[in-house]
């Protein structure tokens, strides 16, 4: 299935280019929290299941395209957690660097059609990067790899948003990666059935309608049964938390304003979104790659105008 929020957090399920709304299977007697719905569908699915495929069959769709607003198929997550560094970089590295993660704030959560806003500080850069993102369907705590299929509900789109080069050193994943709007998700999840192995998926995001990053989630250096074990063995992961698979490093390159970006991962449609930057900086447009193949020491390209911009 794939499972869209929409409207006033409506559920739906998107069949071909059709939605189907099943909001008065999952919440027949408006109990739950608008908000809820998606966290409660995958918390009762079992249960809800042959009432969502009876309501599909019945048809009464409308197109997807008139339904309205999109919303984050999980708009408050008790826990994001992304892998660090967990890509083998189309085998260029030697060996896999330690497993390695971090939180991100369920504050920097956006939907499809939605804007992320860099903010106002002294990053070198800021990117984006395209990650395959696991939702979690039953509690996991101290699962081991072997289990850990079990407690996964589906995957989505996800856009890991970085302000590049804040400090403290002992401290800047929080500066970069927790930031308003850094989480687009969706445009909704698919359940784990309809993606028979999410360990070979290409994973693709378009800058502006450039392809910048192209890679495939066999390059996983720490696979996803392997992050389901280890960040469970830290924290309990509950129904609804998300957990990003990590991404490619080749292909980024800096996000600015009026940037449109699509990031579609292999069978799990395409994720809009716009840049905003009321400063208006600009940066160079290089990818990682490029600048390795051109043998310049910053993975990063300078800022060319703008506040911060440090001059020649």
């Amino acid at each position: 299935m794939r499972l869209l929020s929409f409207n006033d957090y409506r559920v739906g399920i998107v069949v071909q280019n059709q939605v189907v709304d099943v909001t008065d299977v999952v919440d027949p007697g408006s109990a739950v929290v608008p908000e809820d719905r998606m966290l409660h569908l995958i918390n009762q699915f079992d249960e809800l299941r042959s009432h969502l495929e009876r309501k599909v069959r019945q048809g009464g769709g409308v197109a997807l395209a008139s339904i309205g607003r999109i919303l984050p198929p999980i708009p408050k997550p008790r826990n994001i957690v992304c892998m660090a560094v967990n890509y083998m970089e189309d085998g260029t590295l030697k060996e896999p660097a330690p497993i390695n993660a971090f939180h991100k704030s369920p504050a920097a959560i956006i939907g499809d059609g939605d804007t992320m806003v860099l903010p106002d500080v002294p990053a070198t850069v800021f990117e984006g990067e395209a990650e395959l993102a696991i939702v979690i369907g039953k509690r996991a705590s101290n699962v081991s790899a072997k289990d850990a299929t079990q407690h996964i509900f589906g995957y989505m789109n996800f856009i890991d948003g970085s302000a590049r080069g804040l400090g403290p050193t002992s401290n800047f994943f929080f500066q970069m990666k927790s930031r308003d709007t850094f989480a687009p998700i969706g445009p909704y999840i698919v359940t784990a059935d309809e993606i028979p192995d999410p360990q070979s998926l290409q994973v693709k995001l378009w800058n502006n309608g450039d392809l910048m990053q192209n890679f495939n989630t066999d390059d996983m250096a720490h696979k996803i049964p392997r992050c389901v074990e280890w960040v469970s063995s830290i924290h309990t992961l509950e129904p609804g938390d998300i957990l990003a698979t990590g991404t490619n490093h080749r292909g980024l390159h800096p996000f600015q304003d009026g940037d449109q970006i699509e990031l579609e991962v292999e069978g799990l449609g395409r994720l809009h979104i716009q840049v905003k930057d009321p400063l208006k900086r600009t940066w160079q447009r290089q990818t990682r790659l490029e600048r390795q193949q051109l043998g310049l020491q910053s993975p990063n390209p300078p800022q060319l105008s703008g506040k911060y911009a440090k001059s020649d």
